[in-house]
C-alpha cells in the first residue's frame, strides 16, 4: 500500500492495516478527552485541527460504541496525519523517496497505546525522528514573520513524507541549499559543497542506496545531452561512439571528473566529481543537468571507503588514471531531498531560495498557516 493510499484510507476513518478488528480496544472518557487535547494540538505541529463535533457528542454520551468509534476514527486521522502528512498526492507530484512508514499497523499501535494508557506516547512516536523536524517544530512554535512560518510549516510536511528512520549511517543531499550532509552512527559527521540541477533540469528527489566509489569513471553520455549537442564532441576531449553510445574516456576533463557513486537508480542521476571547480564558490548553483557534482570528490569517496580502502590506495587508484570500482564496506542510504528551511549550525533556522519553485505546491490551511488537507 503506498503512503498516500495509507493516509487516504484514514482520513477516510477507515481501517488502517487491520485496525478494523471487531476486538478494537474501547475508550475511556479520559483517553477520549486527552485524544481530544492532542487534536486541538496538531497546529503546533503545523498540522490541521480535525474536527471533533462527534466526539464531543459522543463524551456528553459516555462509554459506549459511539465514543469507539468516534474516537478511534480521529486517533487514525491525526496518527496518519503525525506520520504520513496531511499532503494529498498531487501536492507530493516528484517525490520519489519510498514511503517505508505506509507499512506501519496504526490500528494494533493505538490499541496498544489504549491497552497501557499511553496514547500521548504513541502519538509523539509517529513524528518524525529526524534532529531537523525538532529543530523546525521549535522555530515554527515561536515564529512571527507568516511568510517564514509558513515556509517551515511546508518543510515540517516535507519531513513527514521522509521515512522516520533515515539509517543510522545516511547520506542526505538537500538540493535546495547546495549541500550533502554526512550522518555516521547516528550524529552529524561531514558537510559538502554540492552542484545540482539548473532549474530547467532539476534534481529528482529519490532514495538509493550507495554501494560502491567508482574512481576515474568513464562517462555514458545521457541521449537527452547528445541531442543538445546536436551529436557533435571531439575526439580531442576524449569522446569516443561504441555501438551507437557516445562516451567519454576518464580523465582530466571528464565532466564526472575523477569520481562517480555507485547508487542504482531510475533516472541516471549519480553524485560524481567535476572538472568545473570554479563553480563550488557560486552561492546559488544551479547548474547541472539533474547530477549533483560534489566538492572534494576524492576526499568526500576517501570518507565513504573507510573501512575497505585506505586513503593511500584511494590516492593510488586515482593517480593510475585507470577506472576502477571500489565496494563499500558497507552500502549506504542516500536521499536526494528539497528542504527549503533547515538548521544553521548555530541553531538558528536557515531559508534558501526555492529554486524549483516547489514549496508552492504545498497549500496552507486558510488562516492557521498550516498544511491543508486537501
Amino acid at each position: 500500500m503506498t503512503r498516500s493510499a495509507l493516509l487516504g484510507l484514514a482520513l477516510a476513518g477507515l481501517a488502517v492495516a487491520g485496525s478494523a478488528s471487531a476486538h478494537a480496544a474501547s475508550w475511556r472518557i479520559a483517553q477520549a478527552q486527552e485524544l481530544r487535547q492532542w487534536i486541538a494540538a496538531a497546529p503546533q505541529d503545523a498540522l490541521p485541527v480535525l474536527d471533533t463535533a462527534e466526539l464531543d457528542t459522543a463524551l456528553r454520551e459516555g462509554p459506549g460504541p459511539a465514543l469507539d468509534l468516534s474516537a478511534r476514527t480521529l486517533a487514525l486521522k491525526l496518527a496518519a496525519m503525525h506520520l504520513l502528512g496531511a499532503s494529498p498526492a498531487n501536492q507530493k507530484a516528484g517525490w520519489q523517496i519510498p514511503d517505508t512508514d505506509a507499512q506501519t499497523d496504526l490500528g494494533q499501535g493505538l490499541d496498544q497505546a489504549l491497552a497501557s494508557d499511553s496514547l500521548a506516547r504513541f502519538l509523539t512516536g509517529l513524528r518524525p525522528a529526524h534532529r531537523d523536524y525538532a529543530a523546525l517544530r521549535a522555530a515554527y512554535a515561536i515564529e512571527s514573520d507568516p511568510d517564514r512560518k509558513a515556509v517551515i510549516a511546508r518543510n515540517m510536511e516535507r519531513w513527514r513524507w521522509m521515512p522516520r528512520e533515515l539509517g543510522v549511517n545516511h547520506l542526505l543531499v538537500n538540493a535546495a541549499f547546495f549541500e550533502a550532509r554526512l550522518t555516521r552512527q547516528g550524529k552529524p559527521d561531514r558537510t559538502w559543497r554540492v552542484i545540482v540541477g539548473k532549474t530547467a533540469t532539476p534534481t529528482p528527489v529519490f532514495a538509493t542506496q550507495i554501494t560502491g566509489v567508482n574512481l576515474n569513471p568513464w562517462w555514458n553520455i545521457p541521449a537527452s545531452i547528445v541531442r543538445e549537442k546536436g551529436g557533435r564532441f571531439a575526439a580531442s576531449q576524449g569522446y569516443v561512439q561504441t555501438g551507437g553510445q557516445w562516451r567519454q574516456k576518464p580523465g582530466p576533463g571528464n565532466a564526472l571528473g575523477q569520481m562517480k557513486l555507485v547508487m542504482p537508480n531510475p533516472f541516471s542521476v549519480y553524485i560524481h566529481d567535476t572538472p568545473s571547480k570554479t563553480l563550488f564558490a557560486r552561492e546559488t548553483r544551479a547548474f547541472s543537468h539533474g547530477c549533483v557534482r560534489i566538492d572534494d570528490a576524492v576526499g568526500f569517496a576517501t570518507v565513504l571507503l573507510e573501512g575497505s580502502k585506505t586513503s593511500a590506495e584511494v590516492a593510488a587508484a586515482v593517480k593510475a588514471g585507470n577506472s576502477v570500482t571500489f565496494d563499500l564496506a558497507n552500502p549506504i542510504p542516500v536521499y536526494l531531498a528539497y528542504f527549503t528551511a533547515a538548521p544553521a549550525a548555530d541553531g538558528t533556522i536557515a531559508f534558501s531560495p526555492d529554486i524549483y519553485r516547489r514549496d508552492s505546491r504545498i497549500a496552507l490551511a486558510a488562516k492557521t498557516g498550516v498544511p491543508c488537507r486537501g
